[in-house]
């Protein structure tokens, strides 16, 4: 009796199959992705009372809030980094469903020009000025191509090539939220100022400011009109996100001369997901049912992706960074907004 009982406890214990493993991952995964998912409710709920607003700006600034206020426990942190990351690419590659080839080639060749200038020239510039004050690489691509092309989605995507620090990433997004509100009120000022018509004040608008919800808060108060080009020539700067990632992804792949190290892939799949809804509403096959519904799910991933990164965003942390990243943002902000109203002048 006691060599059976002695066999037993001798037996080494039984490892956990792979489905038990898989199963343990996703449950960890669903603190955080359920608080994010009710942040983004919040959000779009609040989204819902005010036009000038976008959601994705409003669950930043929750996730901000919430993260200066309230400790949370650890358990929430593999949901929160899967949102921020796995969530956002879903939501970057159901954006292209809101374009069309024809709509961007609508414009005119000239306006195209301008728009590639801008993504093109904005980068290369704050990337020169950030250099000049001793930012590193990673702080500076991320902030380049927020301010140059899309806001956060773009910084965030940035960061899935680039793989940034994180205190590096959550500055990023800060920045686009503080100075592209900024934006919002300073274009029509400024358009007004400058006696700019509708039409130019959209482009201009549209080619200058960092978010696209920013983009539609100050195209509605330069008029009908001026929102609508503002929004088509936003959504052509967006399109710019997946060249521009996949340059990112193959120097990525140069810089890595260990073979044992993982690269990157040639061009993420996101971007190549990204090109393919594009492609696939360009057909004018979908119903507008659909893309409604894809829309309103896309806001939502995005939201919970920009809510999880704004519970990244600590005050201590945007202290300890210095003011040189708060520098080059201003920059950028100005050189960005420069180039757009010289290639307004321009074409018009």
């Amino acid at each position: 009796m006691n060599r059976d009982v002695k066999s037993v406890a001798e037996k080494p214990a039984v490892a956990p199959s792979s489905e038990v493993r898989r199963w343990s991952s996703v449950a960890a995964l669903v603190p955080g992705v359920a608080l994010c998912a009710l942040g983004a409710t919040v959000a779009l709920i609040a989204g819902q009372f005010t036009s000038a607003v976008s959601p994705l700006l409003i669950a930043i600034v929750a996730g901000a809030v919430l993260a200066n206020t309230v400790s949370l426990p650890a358990k929430f942190q593999p949901g929160l980094a899967f949102s921020a990351k796995r969530l956002l690419r879903v939501g970057i590659a159901l954006l292209g469903l809101q374009l069309m080839f024809s709509d961007i080639v609508g414009l005119g060749w000239g306006v195209i020009a301008v728009v590639v200038a801008i993504v093109f020239l904005g980068i290369a510039g704050t990337m020169y000025a950030g250099k000049l004050l001793g930012l590193s690489w990673s702080q500076r691509i991320l902030i380049a191509c927020g301010f140059s092309i899309c806001g956060a989605a773009a910084v965030a995507a940035a960061d899935g090539v680039v793989n940034a620090r994180e205190e590096e990433l959550l500055t990023a997004v800060a920045l686009v939220v503080i100075f592209g509100t900024l934006m919002i009120p300073a274009i029509p000022l400024l358009a007004d100022a400058f006696g700019m018509n509708e039409i130019d004040a959209g482009m201009w608008a549209g080619g200058s400011i960092h978010e696209v919800a920013q983009v539609v808060a100050a195209g509605s108060a330069l008029g009908a009109t001026a929102l609508g080009v503002a929004t088509v020539v936003k959504l052509a700067r967006v399109l710019m996100l997946a060249p521009v990632m996949a340059f990112l992804s193959i120097r990525q792949r140069t810089m890595v001369d260990n073979t044992d190290t993982k690269r990157p892939p040639l061009i993420p799949l996101f971007v190549v997901a990204f090109i393919g809804c594009m492609g696939l509403r360009s057909t004018g096959m979908l119903p507008n049912e659909l893309l409604g519904l894809a829309k309103t799910v896309q806001t939502a991933l995005l939201a919970a992706a920009m809510f999880a990164l704004g519970l990244g965003v600590r005050l201590s942390v945007i202290r300890g960074v210095g003011a040189r990243p708060f520098v080059l943002a201003a920059i950028s902000t100005v050189w960005v907004a420069t180039i757009a109203y010289v290639g307004v002048v321009l074409v018009s």
